[in-house]
């Protein structure tokens, strides 16, 4: 049985949708693409699950496939969705350019890329881990952001631009953090063990930054 949206997340919702009966009508190029993302869905998670299956699909995993498993996640870990909806508002509130919700959830790949991470560190965490791996591969390629699923990353995060942010696997980034492009998380030499950096809750790392 789904779960029940929270607030934030009917809000977001709304508002997407709303935003995108709007942009249908006023650029009608985009009209069928507006339709098969977001108002061919009643709820958010589903028009989050096919629009990133549609972005990582492969020859190894279909849309399909891959939209099963995002949609699994989802329902059977309901604070990721929350993260998702705690990402957007981050977006919306720190990057000027970004002016409405529907935006993030269309265009933005570092949005993209974590909402990525939150369904390849779920499957880690069930021992799914090969599964996780793939999804890590497949949003460095599509992304060219490599975050490994045993990362711990929490909510309200924006990744600015995102192109070539690294983070390792036992890197923490707790919440309301913001990573511009070419951030790097790396490992501090150790073979085994703790050996990335933890990012504290509302840092700010510039572009470039390796720690």
């Amino acid at each position: 049985m789904p779960s029940r949206p929270t607030v934030t997340e009917t809000c977001i919702w709304s508002s997407i949708r709303e935003r995108a009966i709007q942009r249908a009508a006023s650029e009608p190029m985009l009209a069928s693409f507006l339709h098969a993302t977001v108002l061919n869905h009643e709820r958010f998670e589903d028009a989050i699950s096919f629009h990133l299956a549609g972005k990582l699909a492969s020859s190894t995993l279909t849309a399909m496939q891959l939209r099963e498993v995002i949609q699994e996640a989802m329902a059977k870990d309901p604070t990721i969705v929350d993260a998702v909806c705690a990402d957007i508002r981050a977006v919306q509130e720190r990057d000027p350019a970004v002016t409405c919700s529907l935006v993030p959830l269309l265009f933005l790949k570092g949005v993209h890329a974590l909402i990525g991470y939150r369904i390849a560190h779920w499957l880690w965490g069930q021992g799914r881990e090969l599964l996780a791996l793939h999804l890590q591969n497949r949003i460095s390629e599509a992304f060219a952001v490599d975050i490994h699923p045993a990362a711990k990353i929490g909510r309200g995060i924006l990744m600015d631009h995102a192109t070539s942010i690294v983070i390792g696997e036992t890197a923490v980034i707790e919440d309301n953090v913001s990573l511009l492009h070419e951030v790097t998380l790396g490992g501090n030499g150790k073979a085994t063990g703790d050996r990335h950096p933890k990012v504290r809750r509302g840092v700010l790392i510039g572009a470039g930054a390796k720690i």
